[in-house]
Formats: C-alpha cells, structure tokens, sequence
C-alpha cells in the first residue's frame, strides 16, 4: 500500500504547487481550480511538451517562479513569450526534471505516458506530495517505484477517477477487510460495436469519447479498453491488492467512478459527475476537502445504472494487461511502450483500430521477458520494445 493514507500534510496558506503537463486536459483543469482561489496556492513551476503560446499565458497569469518546454527547439519562442513576465524560461527533458526538484509543496505529475517517469521521479526522490496522473509511471516501474516512495518518504495522491475513488471510500484501518476493488470504465465510444465496424474506426471517431474530455493517446487508450488495462496494473501497485481480486467492470453513465467491497458483503461507492476537476480538487485540498464548480448529481433526472461485464474477445487490450501483471517483471513495461507507439501509429492513420492491440501483443510474443531488477533499466527496455513496435507497424 503506497497511496498516502489520510494523514494530514502541512497546512501551508497559500500552499505552493508544480503541474508538469499544464497544457493538458488535467493540467488545464488543476489551473481552473487554482485559479478560483489564488489566495490559497502559489505556482512554482509549470511544464508543457511543445505548446508555448498556452504554456505562456499560463506561466503569466499564474505568475509562475518558472516554466518549461520539454522540446527545446521551442526554447527562443517561449523566453519571447514571456520577456518581462518575470517568469524564467527553461527547456529540454532535463529542465523539466529540475521543475520537478523545485521546493513545491504538491507536485501535479501529468505528463502523459513514459516520457512522464524521469520527472515523476525526481519530485519522489525528494519526499513530495504527487498528485500521479500519470498511470504509465507505475505500470512501467512496478513495485521499484513503490518501494522509492517509502524509501524516500514521498506520498502518492492518485489522481485517475477510479483510484481516486477507491483512496475515497477505502477503509486504511481496516485493510484486512477488503475482499477486491473494483475498477469502472464507460466502455468507450465502441462499447457496442462489432469487430468488423471497429476495423473501420477512424483515429477522429476513436478521439471522440462519450463522457470524459480527454487527450488523443488517453482517448484512443479508452477507446480499444488498454486505459483500463493499464488501472488495472496501477490499481494493483497502489493498493496492494493481487490481480485476481481486481474487478473490472463496464459502466456507461460513469457516475460510478470504482467500489470497494469488504469481507462483509458490503460495497461503498464513490459516484460523481465525469469530471476531472472532482479528483483533482480532492488531491490538491488534501487532507480536506475544497469545493469544485462541478455539476451535482441529480439521480432523478439519471433514472438507472446500469452495468455489464467488459468483452475482452473484442476488446483484447484488457486480457493482455492481465496477462502483463500476472508474468510481471518486464512485461508491463514492453506492454505500455508498445502501446504508445502503436497508438501514435493510429492517430497518424499508419495502422487500423485493431492492429493497435495486435502490435502489442506481437511486442510481448517477440521479446524476452524477465525481472525488473533496477529503475535504470526501465529506459531501456522502454526503447527495445518502442523499436520492436515500430518493425511490426512497416
């Protein structure tokens, strides 16, 4: 168990805070919450990949101590955007990892996929409170990164809708009493298509999700179901709880955002709006809780919930997740490397829908599997199953 139990952090007023991924859908709506009360938080740091003209005017409005491009041909158009701001410019991979070693008091980790766990990180390595939106991290480094946060005496906070609503509703005296949790997921835009019409999805059908305002990669992620593969793998690393007791469920509305179940036979629920400023709010008002411009439930107008097992005959990504967590090591590492690049591989229309799947499950077949012995040989791991993917998409 690596998620922070509800102990209180320090009462800081304002509280001074980091978003890596400020230009994202999380990033822009952690913002949104800050800025709703600025008396309340200070920004130290923020990150973006390759938005300067967004990265910018966040950095001034927000008065931030210093903002970074990760892709440092941008550097020049960013350090113009911000002349006479008094915000520093920086840029490159490494800059990002100085923004993260910056005395923040609460770190937003939301830069998506691989490229997000050097900087993740570093603000672990420094004992700090991360808000982990960030589920690659885990997924690739498994229980080394769980054992550097105890070590280094760091707090994870997740930040994913469905954890977080298990780190609401789990009961950390009581953990002997959990019998599993389970894992909702809206099924995606295909929930109900066949095969063959999946074969024909177009990377714009794929991006349109029918509940949550996502980014392309996690949208497609939900889309093909992997999104929820890779819960899976986080979910086990967070709580402590072995695979087979990881329930996943479809559940289109998502009002529901995941349930604990206890020896007992009962349930508890965590149920909102899909709307990510709901588990941010709760991540960044931590231990308390802060109000958030959410749309209340209205369970009239709802009517019924409903739910169904998820069909991982058409949606394969789940059953190779499982499969990944179950052989461990290296396997959950070549799996999500192998998924980014087959995902990139069907937004820029190289491959179909249902190869994206496929190309992963080829990646796991072709390369050897073995322990995970150091968090230095995640890189390259990462970069032998990215090259393999890349071969099977010519």
């Amino acid at each position: 168990m690596v998620v922070a139990s509800p102990l209180p952090v320090s009462d800081l007023t304002p509280r001074r805070v980091s978003i890596l991924g400020s230009t994202g859908s999380v990033g822009r709506n952690t913002l949104d919450l800050i800025e709703r009360q600025p008396d309340a938080f200070e920004v130290e740091a923020l990150s973006a990949h390759s938005n300067v003209k967004l990265l910018a005017e966040q950095a001034r409005r927000l008065s931030a101590k210093v903002a970074v491009i990760a892709d440092e041909k941008h550097y020049g158009d960013l350090k113009e955007a911000l002349a006479g701001s008094g915000v520093e410019a920086a840029a490159g991979p490494e800059a990002v990892v100085e923004a993260a070693e910056r005395p923040a008091d609460w770190l937003m980790a939301a830069i998506v996929g691989a490229a997000g766990l050097a900087s993740t990180l570093a603000a672990v390595r420094r004992g700090a409170v991360v808000a982990l939106a960030n589920k690659e991290t885990l997924v690739c480094t498994g229980a080394l990164m769980t054992a550097e946060v105890a070590r280094c005496g760091a707090t994870l906070l997740p930040v994913d809708s469905e954890h977080n609503a298990i780190f609401q509703v789990l009961d950390y005296d009581q953990l002997d009493a959990v019998d599993r949790i389970i894992l909702t997921a809206s099924g995606g835009p295909f929930r109900e298509k066949s095969l063959e019409d999946m074969a024909m999805v177009t990377p714009e059908q794929a991006v349109a999700h029918p509940n949550w305002d996502m980014g392309a990669k996690i949208s497609v992620d939900s889309a093909t179901m992997m999104n929820k593969g890779l819960e899976l793998i986080e979910a086990h690393h967070l709580f402590g709880l072995p695979e087979e007791r990881i329930e996943i469920l479809v559940h289109p509305q998502s009002v529901v955002h995941s349930m604990v179940a206890y020896v007992d036979g009962s349930v508890l629920a965590q149920m909102g709006q899909p709307d990510m400023r709901t588990p941010i709010a709760y991540t960044l008002g931590w231990p308390k809780r802060m109000a958030a411009p959410v749309e209340r439930l209205d369970f009239a107008i709802i009517g019924q919930l409903s739910f169904e097992a998820p069909d991982t005959g058409r949606f394969r990504a789940l059953a190779i997740a499982r499969q990944a967590l179950q052989s461990g090591g290296t396997a959950p590492t070549i799996m999500n490397a192998a998924n980014e690049i087959a995902v990139a591989g069907f937004l820029a229309g190289k491959i179909g829908f249902l190869r994206i799947a496929a190309i992963v499950e080829e990646t796991l077949t072709q390369l050897p599997l073995g322990a995970l012995r150091r968090l230095e040989d995640v890189h390259a791991i990462d970069r032998e199953a990215r090259q393999a993917a890349r071969a099977l998409m010519v």
